[in-house]
């Protein structure tokens, strides 16, 4: 059976020379039959010797290279329809310790299912090209092309007043500067490439607790947030306030007028009033498997917004400059009132046998999990596809049956380890 790769979004693991090893095999693997391949990577201090080994084993294979440098992922997807493929030196949010590779289809999607299969099942597959046919190199401003793109498509009132947390990550070299262009008056904190994570890179709220002081301190119109490679982005209203993964998804799709949405099991009961809506397992390589078949926006709450009519991937560079149309157009403040909220509860539980024990209460497939609902609320208990990590998700049209849910995700895994 082939070895077990790809996760809920992509290919992440500790740094070690098994993962540069892997990255030079995956280069190989993409880069059969001489295509061509658009490479960026992320601002972590093990990113550049991962890139280097990828791209050795994209050209011993004949293969040809692409490289953006320093670039996020999104970016990555933008300039990879100009290539046969894309691929990302990242582990997204993870903590500095961690890397990866995301792989990318030219429209912007993660490989589906059965493409990560056949990689798995070629990997130890070596091929080389004699000095005769090897590949070639060339470097390009992919920062330009992207910003290029956007600039075209968002109009922001020029005092407008935007804070960006970048988390040292690689939306460091394009966000500031695209704002910029459109006209707002920009703020940078964390934006720099030093390769260390000044905070934890999730775009979460409680990694974030200096912001809403900052934003009413300074008079600020609204706050950015990105992760490390910036294909996630979240934000803050003029009043400091953080706004929750489901609102803003709601708020995005009102603006943008989507009518079919596809999200995650995990996403609010409320999007259900705004439009049609399919969902699929938690991870944006499943939502925009199915985009490619349905719906006209895909979105996590986590921060993922996918516009499929620019690309297939998660595009946190656009959602910063549309949200930030959106603040200077509407009071983004009381829009958030109209919007239904619902309880949403999270935990997670570290352990390194968290698909052994999803496998124990009956999950076909651990980072899928397991939904229950009812007409009052849901609970989702799953391994994270990333890290060694059990979620449990509840949600209830009240507080208290919210935690209701909660505590039911938890007696089933309290089952499951006296088992």
């Amino acid at each position: 059976m082939a070895e077990k790769l790809f996760g809920s979004s992509g290919i992440r693991q500790l740094y070690s020379r098994d993962l540069v090893e892997l990255s030079f095999r995956i280069g190989q693997v993409v880069a059969s039959s001489g295509r061509t391949v658009m490479v960026g990577r992320d601002t972590r201090t093990t990113s550049r010797i991962i890139s280097h080994s990828l791209v050795s084993g994209i050209l011993s294979a004949g293969g040809d290279v692409i490289n953006g440098g320093i670039i996020p992922t999104p970016t990555v997807a933008y300039c990879a329809k100009d290539a046969n493929a894309g691929c990302m030196i990242t582990a997204s949010h993870n903590p500095e310790e961690y890397n990866g590779m995301k792989l990318i289809n030219p429209d912007g999607s993660a490989l589906t299912s059965r493409q990560q299969r056949e990689i798995e099942k070629e990997i130890n597959e070596e091929v080389h090209t004699d000095w005769r046919h090897q590949g070639n190199e060339r470097e390009i401003d992919a920062v330009h092309s992207h910003s290029r793109m956007i600039l075209k498509r968002v109009d922001l009132r020029n005092d407008l007043n935007v804070i960006i947390d970048c988390g040292n990550g690689a939306g460091s070299v394009i966000t500031p500067s695209i704002l910029s262009s459109a006209g707002a008056k920009t703020r940078s904190i964390n934006s720099n490439v030093s390769g260390f994570f000044a905070r934890p890179s999730e775009p979460l709220e409680s990694n974030v607790p200096y912001l809403g002081g900052l934003v009413r301190s300074s008079g600020a119109d609204c706050a950015i947030i990105h992760d490390g490679d910036a294909d996630r982005m979240m934000a803050l209203d003029r009043t400091g306030k953080y706004i929750p993964g489901d609102a803003l998804m709601i708020l995005f799709a009102r603006y943008l007028g989507a009518k079919k949405i596809v999200t995650t099991t995990d996403t609010s009961m409320a999007i259900e009033a705004e439009a049609e809506v399919r969902r699929t397992p938690v991870g944006d390589s499943y939502v925009s498997e199915e985009l490619i078949k349905w719906g006209d926006f895909g979105a996590e709450p986590s921060g993922s917004w996918i516009f499929p009519d620019i690309s297939l991937c998660p595009d946190g560079i656009y959602a910063a400059a549309l949200f930030s149309e959106i603040a200077s157009e509407w009071n983004v403040t009381d829009e958030l009132k109209t919007i239904p909220n619902y309880p949403v509860l999270r935990h997670s539980i570290r352990t390194e046998s968290s698909k052994e024990i999803l496998r124990e209460i009956g999950a076909d497939d651990p980072t899928y999990g397991i939904r229950i609902s009812d007409e009052e609320g849901w609970f989702m208990v799953r391994a994270s596809g990333t890290e060694p990590k059990i979620r449990i998700t509840a949600e209830g049209r009240d507080l208290r049956k919210a935690k209701e849910m909660l505590d039911a995700g938890m007696a089933l895994l309290k089952r499951a380890k006296r088992a």
